[in-house]
């Protein structure tokens, strides 16, 4: 079977209230794309995997991996795209905020820039105010300390190429900082406003203190590694990247 050209990732955990009306969206949103759905249970105590397997009989897109006890979101999302065939990896939260219909205009946009990754930024939050908070602090002390120029790293909707992602290394907690460790190999990341939706059902598995104190040690080890980056990604030409800055802001 030939590879698809993007393969879409999703960890999910305790997310069965959310799951059937995601997968129905990312159906209708990537209908016309050569694409994979691989969908991570990380350790459900709900009827996920019941769910899960049962779409997944009906639906030869979609691939289903479970992990008996939760290893966390980075963990899912490094399973899923060493089994992933796609040239592009995609990744969405399964708690239905993020909203699959962005995805196609994301990955236009990497493919006609020839960027490393493009990063989702929720310019309109639809959370509760202590989340944004947090988020906002989170992000502004990962912004100032990694210098990544990225607004929002905790955006769950993100495009990257499948080969620069299988190059970064692995640790709990790096899809927070996925656009820095890019940057460090050389890599052109760009960020664009997508749309962001409330909680349909369930709760956040975040707060403050996972958003910023518990990623104070991992911040620290990840300025380390950027220093000593020895990966170098093809770039693209002198200035290339704000052009395409420019040009982000004229299409979002």
């Amino acid at each position: 079977m030939p590879a698809p050209l993007v393969s879409l990732i999703v960890p999910a955990r305790d997310e069965a209230d959310n799951l059937p009306s995601l997968l129905d969206e990312i159906e209708r949103a990537l209908g016309t794309l050569d694409h994979e759905v691989l969908v991570v249970d990380d350790g459900s105590r709900d009827h996920s995997w019941e769910l899960l397997c049962e779409r997944a009989a009906d639906d030869p897109r979609l691939m289903v991996l479970r992990h008996a006890v939760s290893a966390g979101q980075s963990t899912s999302i490094w399973h899923a795209a060493r089994l992933a065939r796609g040239s592009w990896l995609a990744t969405l939260d399964a708690d239905g905020q993020n909203d699959p219909a962005d995805i196609p205009r994301l990955l236009e946009q990497a493919q006609r820039n020839d960027v490393a990754m493009i990063t989702g930024h929720r310019t309109l939050r639809r959370d509760s105010w202590l989340k944004r908070v947090s988020s906002r602090i989170a992000n502004w002390v990962r912004t100032t300390l990694l210098g990544d120029a990225t607004p929002d790293t905790g955006c769950g909707l993100k495009i990257v190429r499948r080969d620069i992602f299988l190059t970064l290394p692995y640790f709990d907690h790096m899809h927070r900082f996925l656009p820095a460790l890019v940057q460090s190999q050389g890599g052109c990341c760009l960020s664009l406003p997508v749309n962001h939706r409330p909680r349909r059902a369930g709760r956040s598995h975040y707060g403050l203190h996972d958003r910023l104190w518990a990623g104070l040690v991992d911040l620290l080890g990840v300025m380390w590694l950027c220093r000593r980056s020895r990966l170098p990604i093809m770039k693209p030409p002198l200035g290339a990247c704000d052009d395409i800055v420019r040009h982000s802001k004229e299409v979002a």
